[in-house]
């Protein structure tokens, strides 16, 4: 039986992998893969934050209340989270390190000179319970055991020191309190994750695997580590502590320096809760219901029989269902086993023209390249004539620089902000720099999901010019335009996604145990190189 077969008429196609005969699909049925349909509807929305960031109270970059003023522009939750120690920080013997004393431990002083009462307080300013909640969050460096954060459910949490990770973890057994170790993927030794200290339970239910550091889920792949604490290594990544049998979840957070949370492409973590208060994403986060995202809110509606991810399940003939929503077009969507790929979903090359004459998109607008060094604004107007905007999601980044730049005396945080929405338009107030090198974008963006006809128009208004395209044209391809002729700043019109190229529903039965325990997670890859990836489901022999 050929198991590459096309999907529907979307231009999705599956590729089955499994060995032995093991997999079976509704596609090997001759039917499309949303022919079985989601076990129940999921009790949970999904909400995204970023847990790990930092500003200038400690070392880093841009004041601490724009760093909180950018969080609650496009996140749902946040922790705002200064350096706090570094047991056994080297240099005491080796000249050549003796920089990283002075530098680390005056941040940590200041820290301790005022500034952590004043990140208590603030943090509690911007908590609001139902709408946006900060959380108390600290660093701890480790050569031995690597990096980590504590995170605090109370909002009065005291700095608690530490001799090492491990003194750390006996200090806060019995209390609310994870702590979280983030890239992973340095060498062990050299403050990359060391997994004999992994101890699974409440205290360590989920890991950070992708940062501005890079992607710690295997040792190959997209986004290597480029930080000259060194390259990507085996032993640190999320996939050999896997196969170790630990179980954890997954997030994303952005290890911004610059006093950015939530900076679009350099990691967010997705959580599915039953509200946004305190109590929920705790538990939440406690049952590694954790989606890890390096930019785009992809939402992956993944389970095993009725077990949702992160959750442990005793089963024989699995039968695995999925429902995938990304931003732009999906390139493929891999289910993964034990370390092995047993599925792939191929998304289209191009996006299918879609049938009818109200469709529904999502169109990304893209705002930049500008050559100049210094900020310049982007105050206006994305709007359309017909139909209606379901959603606006703002992609906002802060710097791709994390110091002042020649000229400044200190580096000034530039918030972007959604200034009001309606169903016709969007208000935005951007701010771009030039892109500081071929690879490394500083552009701003806005996503609009609409629903509207094809020769409704969708209008850029900004810094004195008026654009349109309308929907028709932008399905057929992307559309650029430059403010004041060649190398000036630009606007992009991104090609119209249908909703065929960015969800997917799929269902197949895995009916071979493999281990004692298998373990499952999903991967979904965008076109644009954004990435999402599910926390595990395990599933243990009957």
């Amino acid at each position: 039986m050929d198991r590459r077969k096309f999907i529907g008429t979307t231009g999705w196609s599956l590729l089955g992998l499994a060995a032995g005969g093991s997999l079976v699909s509704a596609c090997d049925l001759g039917k499309p893969s949303a022919a079985k349909k989601m076990p129940s509807a999921r009790p949970y929305r999904l909400f995204w934050g970023d847990l790990h960031n930092h500003c200038n109270i400690t070392y880093g970059h841009g004041d601490m209340k724009d760093a909180f003023e950018a969080a609650t522009e496009q996140l749902d939750f946040v922790s705002v989270t200064p350096h706090a120690m570094w047991p056994d920080i080297p240099g005491r013997d080796d000249p050549r390190l003796s920089w990283v004393i002075d530098y680390h431990t005056d941040a940590f002083r200041r820290l301790r000179e005022g500034n952590y009462d004043k990140y208590v307080k603030m943090t509690n300013e911007y908590n609001r319970e139902g709408e946006f909640l900060a959380f108390i969050g600290y660093e701890a460096h480790s050569m031995e055991h690597g990096d980590h954060v504590a995170l605090h459910y109370g909002l009065d949490a005291p700095l608690v020191e530490c001799s090492s990770i491990e003194d750390w973890k006996e200090k806060f057994k019995g209390q609310d309190v994870f702590v979280t170790p983030h890239h992973m993927g340095y060498q062990t030794g050299y403050r990359g994750y060391n997994w004999r200290c992994f101890t699974e339970g409440d205290q360590t239910p989920f890991v950070e695997m992708y940062s501005r550091h890079g992607l710690a889920e295997s040792d190959m792949g997209d986004y290597p580590y480029l930080h000259d604490m060194g390259p990507r290594h085996w032993e640190g990544t999320i996939q050999y502590g896997l196969s170790l049998g630990h179980k954890f979840g997954l997030i994303g957070s952005t290890d911004q320096h610059a006093g950015y949370p939530g900076s679009y492409g350099d990691g967010r973590c997705g959580i599915l809760a039953s509200s946004l208060n305190r109590k929920d994403i705790w538990e939440a986060l406690k049952s590694r219901r954790t989606i890890c995202a390096t930019g785009d809110k992809i939402d992956i509606d993944f389970r095993i029989g009725d077990a949702m991810i992160g959750e442990v399940l005793k089963s024989g003939r699995r039968k695995i269902y999925l429902h995938v929503e990304g931003q732009s077009c999906i390139d493929y969507v891999d289910i993964i086993k034990n370390g092995r790929l047993i599925a792939r979903l191929n998304g289209p090359a191009i996006p299918v023209m879609p049938e009818g004459d109200t469709v529904r998109c999502k169109v990304k607008l893209e705002f930049g390249w500008n050559r100049e060094e210094k900020y310049i604004p982007w105050n206006g107007v994305v709007s359309i004539d017909k139909g209606r905007i379901i959603r606006a999601t703002p992609c906002f980044r802060g710097a791709a620089f994390t110091s002042p730049q020649e000229g400044e005396t200190e580096f000034k945080t530039h918030v972007n902000r959604v200034r009001g929405v309606t169903d016709k338009s969007v208000e935005l107030e951007m701010y771009t720099s030039k892109n500081p090198n071929t690879t490394t974008p500083a552009t701003q963006a806005v996503i609009l999901e609409v629903e509207m006809p094809l020769d409704g128009r969708i209008t850029s208004e900004f810094r004195g010019k008026k654009i349109s395209h309308t929907l028709d044209e932008l399905l057929e391809g992307s559309r650029t335009h430059f403010l004041r002729g060649w190398l000036s700043e630009a606007v992009l019109f991104n090609r119209a996604m249908p909703e065929s190229c960015y969800t997917i529903d799929h269902y197949m039965v895995d009916g071979e145990p493999e281990k004692d325990t298998d373990y499952y997670y999903v991967r979904v890859r965008q076109k644009d190189q954004q990435w999402a990836f599910s926390s595990p489901i395990w599933v243990e022999r009957p």
